[in-house]
């Protein structure tokens, strides 16, 4: 909502509730040489995989290492693969406040509920609602919304988000491209870019194309990408994904 001024003064500033999908770095170790020879033995000396993509560190598995972190060289080496280091969660109460004191903002563990801040004006009183942006939204059940329908290729650098619904793509996902929906995502086209179903926390979220050669999939926050090379079986084939526990799996659509 907007804020009332007082008089005709119009306002050149608004606030607005948003919600940002991370992706999560899950720290298992504290060593960083270790930490960036598997970075660079996974996504290689480029650095375009990423994309400039902001990520929260999750320290839950060393937050009872008592080995100080050194966060400007674990976010230095984060920039090193594009990725840009936002927040910190899980870590215990040394290691989030070295975290915040280089910058990074202390992510909420669980689902965040809105704050309402009441703002008084001479000419009425105003209630905003700020939201706050955290890791994994949860669903929020709402009015339905129609499925969103994309007939044109998406190009290196494009990104489509489907809010609260469905998202089919006619024509392919290209290297680069990205396809995000808050529930399912259908490719009838080959998908070789990006594709992030269930953005929002849906777990029965599904991914379907009739090529499947992506460079990255996510179901809910769990993803994978091309350095695990695909089975034969579905590579290059119609095919879906789905979550089965934390596990993504992925099964051959056979279309005659």
């Amino acid at each position: 909502m907007a804020v009332v001024s007082k008089g005709n003064t119009p306002l050149i500033v608004d606030l607005k509730s948003a919600t940002l999908t991370l992706v999560a770095v899950v720290l298992k170790t504290t060593d960083l040489a270790a930490l960036a020879a598997e970075l660079g033995e996974r996504f290689g000396a480029s650095a375009d995989f990423f994309n400039q993509d902001p990520v929260v560190i999750d320290l839950t598995p060393v937050q009872g290492d008592d080995k100080a972190i050194p966060f400007n060289h674990l976010i230095a080496l984060l920039r090193e693969h594009s990725m840009v280091p936002v927040a910190v969660k899980g870590g215990s109460p040394a290691q989030m406040a070295a975290a915040q004191a280089v910058g990074l903002f202390e992510a909420p563990d669980g689902p965040s509920a809105k704050v309402p801040v009441r703002v008084e004006t001479v000419v009425q009183e105003v209630i905003r609602e700020v939201e706050v942006i955290r890791e994994v939204p949860v669903q929020v059940p709402g009015p339905a919304v129609p499925t969103m329908v994309i007939h044109k290729p998406l190009r290196s650098g494009q990104q489509v988000y489907a809010k609260g619904g469905d998202l089919v793509v006619l024509a392919a996902v290209n290297n680069g491209a990205e396809v995000i929906a808050d529930g399912h995502i259908h490719v009838y086209a080959p998908l070789r870019g990006k594709a992030i179903a269930g953005a929002r926390g849906n777990l029965d979220a599904r991914i379907f194309t009739t090529c499947l050669e992506p460079e990255l999939v996510s179901i809910a926050g769990t993803y994978r990408t091309s350095e695990t090379p695909l089975s034969p079986d579905v590579l290059g084939k119609p095919a879906q994904i789905r979550l089965e526990g934390d596990k993504l799996v992925m099964e051959a659509i056979k279309l005659n």
